[in-house]
């Protein structure tokens, strides 16, 4: 499991997010991981989006998986 450090938040924005999750009944930790999921279920990430990052280099390609969407490349 992956896991990520967020460091200079905006001030308030920890103090949000905990009453957030607890309107949700969560952790803090719960309500960030359905935060980060729900935004990117909005905007789908492409193969090609993650080739083009340096952390690219290690992704095996496994598209259902990895939640990937094909497009046409524009020539």
């Amino acid at each position: 499991m992956e896991q990520i450090l967020v460091r200079n938040l905006p001030a308030g924005t920890k103090a949000a997010l905990r009453a957030r999750a607890e309107a949700h009944s969560r952790s803090v930790e719960a309500e960030t991981r359905e935060i980060i999921a729900e935004a990117l279920t909005r905007e789908p990430v492409t193969i090609v989006d993650l080739l083009s990052t340096d952390e690219g280099a290690d992704i095996e390609f496994e598209p259902q998986r990895l939640g990937l969407t094909g497009r046409t490349a524009e020539l």
